[in-house]
């Protein structure tokens, strides 16, 4: 198991220490995701004007949706994978029988 990682980082504005067992350079990515969003947000005059706590709800609810979504892609990617690899798999047997009846 890898050793536990603790980094500061900036978010928003302020400073907080975030620990995991990833690298400090992704951990700094996670952190420099969600200031993106915040900064996404940011650019909106409606949004400026919700109070912190309804704010902290539209960046989760963003997050979460960035998730399903990059999953739902991901599944969908495995499965074309899948697809395309049966789809090899008969035209590599079609060209061995080609071969095997002449």
């Amino acid at each position: 198991m890898n050793e536990k990682t603790d980094v500061q980082v900036i978010i928003n504005g302020k400073q907080y220490t975030i620990c995991g067992y990833e690298s400090s350079d992704y951990l700094q990515h996670i952190a420099n995701h969600i200031n993106e969003k915040f900064d996404e947000f940011k650019r909106q005059e409606a949004y400026n004007r919700l109070d912190m706590d309804m704010k902290n709800i539209l960046l989760a609810i963003n997050l979460s949706d960035d998730y399903f979504k990059a999953q739902k892609q991901a599944d969908e990617n495995r499965q074309q994978q899948g697809e395309v690899e049966q789809e090899m798999f008969q035209i590599g047997r079609a060209s061995c029988r080609e071969r095997v009846s002449y």
